[in-house]
């Protein structure tokens, strides 16, 4: 299909050209912003010879590659409409609910490994028990029960850190605030204070703040106002030391405040409503309850249900709103094992059964939750329905737990038995079949080496490397929190977060093209590897603002050579994230594209390697 049959297609699936509200190009894709997204046809546009479509942050982005200049230009025949020099964006037009996910799930982002790490450890130690293997009184267990629950415990502090990379706030001060909700001066007055103190006279209700979300993304999101306002009346040179104290002094009280007593009050109210209502209809309390369960474990408001399940096990000897509680888990099971199935993403692959182990087996739901649910609402939505179903069968077989507890080992606990079965196998196996035949809101392109490349008969063979483009911390691909880099869509590489403004050029090679506003640039090695350095996320936006790059389209760089710099800075002052990254476009065409551990700068971060044939 060439550049003009492409372009109609495109504009046809999007709705015609009468839904374009505006149109721009960054150096691989199509940035359309509709009047209204329904009418574009995703599932068309991605049977289409283009790489992705991506929907997000009030854009509609279709990846093309490289030639996305000639298919842009198509397309502006087409519409008529060259909005090339705005922003891309009607903020009227953006979705917030889509911008408060991404943000959210490009937070959880760096720490879904430590989540999946510890949801398995705690896994282990829970068959290892029940199997008479260890005991839960040694010593043994209590440490590692102890690295298997730090993450949840503490993890208002690292959420506090991440949120506030995305918040562009001091990440470290972020951090500092998720950790002052766990500080020993604050926890003893859980118990020492009766439940309630003060705050210069103001009623202060307490809470526990351990393993909860929703409190310190609102602490941070008050302290990134509280920031900006600081900033703007104190002046430069003192800056450094009154805006984090006053940070401090603000955003701690206000959140002990006004979000600890939403929190309790809230989840009381649901409670109560739901203690209320399993007298009056079980079946229809439990299928509502179902449905709601999973948002309500996501704002951290089911610690107020554990009192009320607790009670009910010591004075009745069973509890009816636990078993919809344990169909939360197994619906979370079903739809990472039905993401797990379906992608052909080998890191998604990872995280969906790593995070299903634990779900399945023992009830721990955080990384389903935090490494699936945050990121695929539409997977969150087949739980959720299929929750709610199988809380409807726990209602009408009038099923009760004898103990708190979760996962497959424990299934005999629960009365009657088969019937608590039956309703954990229609959750389990109605996400998965849903996740597993509709998919997920995103597919990722595998990064698999092709297999007929181990067939080419080996007679010569090359290594290039490659070093960071910057200087800073370098991430994995799968971290940065674009979907198409992410995905490894475009390719193999990796991400540097930087620490100084100057651009490196990454290996020898000649510049094959530099984007017009210059935060993209393509580069080809004699061997034949061609590379993007791409500068920022969405920082096509700033049209060359902060950008000065030294190299034009043609020249010959060395490796390590200074090409430009930029004043990140002032790009993370205009809101957008500085990752510089640098993918190699055309793995396909090698055996191997290796990404490398680096130790210091000019180390080597990526290896290819060709294996010739006759």
């Amino acid at each position: 299909m060439n550049d003009k049959n492409l372009a109609e297609k495109i504009v046809q699936n999007i709705g015609g050209k009468e839904n374009v509200r505006s149109l721009t190009h960054c150096m691989t894709r199509l940035r359309f912003v509709l009047k209204n997204e329904e009418k574009a046809d995703k599932e068309a546009l991605e049977k289409l010879d283009i790489m992705q479509v991506v929907k997000g942050g009030g854009q509609y982005q279709i990846v093309i590659g490289t030639n996305v200049k000639d298919v842009y230009e198509e397309v502006i025949k087409l519409t008529g409409d060259e909005n090339g020099g705005g922003d891309g964006r009607d903020d009227k037009e953006q979705k917030l609910s889509a911008k408060i996910f991404n943000v959210i799930s490009g937070s959880f982002t760096p720490i879904i490994p430590a989540i999946l790490g510890s949801g398995m450890l705690k896994a282990l130690l829970q068959i290892l028990v029940a199997a008479g293997i260890m005991q839960s009184s040694s010593g043994t267990y209590a440490i590692l029960t102890a690295a298997s629950n730090a993450v949840f415990y503490f993890l208002p502090i690292i959420l506090g850190i991440t949120f506030g990379t995305r918040m562009n706030v001091n990440p470290y001060i972020s951090g500092v605030i998720g950790a002052a909700l766990l500080e020993p001066n604050y926890t003893r007055l859980l118990t020492a204070a009766g439940g309630k103190t003060n705050f210069m006279h103001i009623p202060v209700v307490l809470m526990d703040y351990s393993s909860t979300v929703f409190p310190v993304i609102l602490a941070i999101c008050t302290y990134v106002l509280i920031d900006r306002l600081l900033k703007r009346i104190i002046p430069g040179v003192f800056q450094v030391l009154f805006v984090p104290m006053l940070s401090l002094i603000l955003v701690v009280p206000i959140t002990l405040i006004v979000f600890g007593p939403f929190g309790i009050y809230t989840g009381t109210f649901i409670s109560n409503v739901l203690t209320f209502a399993l007298g009056k209809n079980a079946v229809l309390t439990n299928i509502v309850f179902g449905f709601i369960g999973i948002p309500t474990v996501m704002l951290g408001l089911h610690w107020a249900l554990i009192p009320v399940i607790i009670n009910n096990l010591s004075t009745t000897g069973q509890d009816f709103l636990l078993p919809t509680v344990q169909a939360t888990a197994y619906a979370g099971a079903g739809a990472a094992l039905g993401v797990f199935l379906k992608t052909k993403d080998i890191k998604l692959k990872e995280l969906s059964f790593s995070a299903f182990v634990p779900a399945f087996l023992t009830g721990i739901t955080e990384p389903v939750i935090y490494g699936i649910f945050f990121k695929f609402r539409r997977v969150l939505l087949y739980a959720m329905s299929m929750s709610a179903v199988a809380g409807g069968l726990c209602g009408i077989f009038h099923i009760s737990a004898s103990q708190l507890a979760g996962g497959i080992m424990v299934i005999p606990s629960y009365t009657p038995a088969i019937s608590f079965a039956i309703a954990m196998s229609v959750a389990f196996a109605g996400t998965f079949l849903l996740t597993y035949v509709f998919g997920y809101e995103f597919v990722g392109k595998s990064t698999e080496t092709p297999a007929d490349m181990d067939s080419l008969k080996k007679v010569v063979t090359f290594k290039e490397t490659m070093i960071a483009p910057a200087k800073g911390r370098v991430v994995k691909l799968w971290q940065v929190s674009d979907e198409v880099f992410s995905s490894g869509t475009l390719g193999k590489g990796i991400g540097v977060i930087p620490v100084s403004d100057e651009i490196f050029a990454p290996a020898d090679a000649t510049v094959v093209s530099v984007f017009p506003t210059r935060h993209a640039i393509g580069l080809r090695t004699n061997y034949g590897v061609e590379m993007i350095l791409h500068i920022g996320i969405n920082t096509v936006e700033l049209n060359g603002k902060y950008f000065d790059i030294s190299v034009k389209e043609g020249d010959k760089i060395s490796s390590g050579q200074v090409i430009g710099s930029v004043e990140f800075d002032k790009v993370k002052e205009a809101g957008y994230d500085t990752t510089v990254m640098l993918i190699v476009t055309n793995t396909d065409q090698f055996s191997e594209v290796k990404i490398m551990e680096q130790d210091s700068f000019k180390d080597p971060v990526i290896q290819v390697e060709q294996e010739g044939g006759l």
